[in-house]
């Protein structure tokens, strides 16, 4: 048996504690040769051999750290980066296929550098910067940008737009975001401060209030339990309409309604302004 293999069998290190130790510990566990990497894979994809996924596992931690190491600009601790990243590498040996002939640390950069990425999304700031797969991908690249060219000029901002395919707008939205800080909901300013309020200062809960929310959600009951009543007086046709026009997600248009009705555009306005006089009695009675 090889060296790694023997040496596999220690216990996985834990981030928690020191740091250095951490580190230190991983990377004395040697480096799977590519037919011991592609022995232990087979026993977990074919024998569900945790034995084997954990070796692999154990093998990889010190390139989770070298991709840690890369997000270090973020202000957050080293340790929590490398935790999300050994999650990221352990879901990478869960769908690894060593049939593709490719290397593990090949096909675990892209799990690892996800689970990152998601941690630093939800940490960075208490309000999130980004949301969506594009703003993301445009936090990243701005923020390894403003690393070493500070405010971006409109050429520069013209460039990142161009390159990921977004507005120039939005590119400015988000260094926006990126430039901006976090304060504290009740952090004391002293007197003599001409710094503004804490938010608690000015800002009020106006949903807090038990009463108010219960009545609000009475009210809206009440307002559903009138709408299904007034619809309930409408043929199976409009109904159809009404509910396709106004309260799907994805709202049809009246040539839609029309196409599918074999009537003209015309026709379904006629019937939906019929049924909304219809409804607008029994919101009204």
């Amino acid at each position: 048996m090889s060296e790694a293999l023997v040496t596999s069998n220690l216990p996985i290190p834990s981030v928690v504690g020191s740091l250095d130790a951490y580190i230190g510990a991983v990377h004395r566990i040697p480096v799977l040769s590519a037919e011991e990497e592609h022995e232990l894979a087979v026993r977990y994809r074919d024998k569900e051999d945790l034995e084997a996924a954990r070796k692999l596992v154990m093998s990889h931690l010190r390139f989770v750290v070298h991709v840690a190491r890369g997000y270090n600009g973020y202000g957050l601790q080293m340790g929590d980066l490398i935790q999300e990243g050994n999650i990221g590498l352990m879901k990478a040996v869960k769908r690894f296929d060593p049939d593709q002939g490719v290397r593990l640390v090949s096909f675990a950069v892209h799990w690892i550098r996800a689970e990152m990425h998601e941690f630093i999304l939800r940490n960075w700031r208490i309000v999130k910067v980004a949301t969506t797969k594009a703003q993301r991908k445009l936090f990243f690249n701005l923020r390894k940008s403003k690393k070493r060219l500070g405010w971006l000029n409109a050429e520069e901002v013209r460039a990142v737009a161009k390159d990921l395919g977004v507005p120039e707008a939005t590119v400015r939205e988000m260094e926006s975001r990126l430039s901006g800080r976090d304060i504290g909901f009740d952090t004391p300013v002293d007197e003599d401060d001409d710094a503004p309020p804490a938010p608690v200062a000015y800002l009020e809960d106006h949903g807090a209030d038990p009463y108010l929310s219960v009545a609000e959600a009475d009210e809206e009951a009440d307002h559903l339990d009138t709408l299904e009543r007034a619809l309930a007086k409408l043929d199976e046709r409009t109904q159809d309409i009404i509910r396709r026009r106004w309260l799907a997600d994805d709202k049809a248009t009246l040539q839609e309604l029309a196409d599918d009705y074999g009537v003209s555009a015309e026709r379904i306005r006629q019937l939906e302004s019929n049924a909304m006089k219809k409804m607008r009695m029994v919101f009204e009675a």
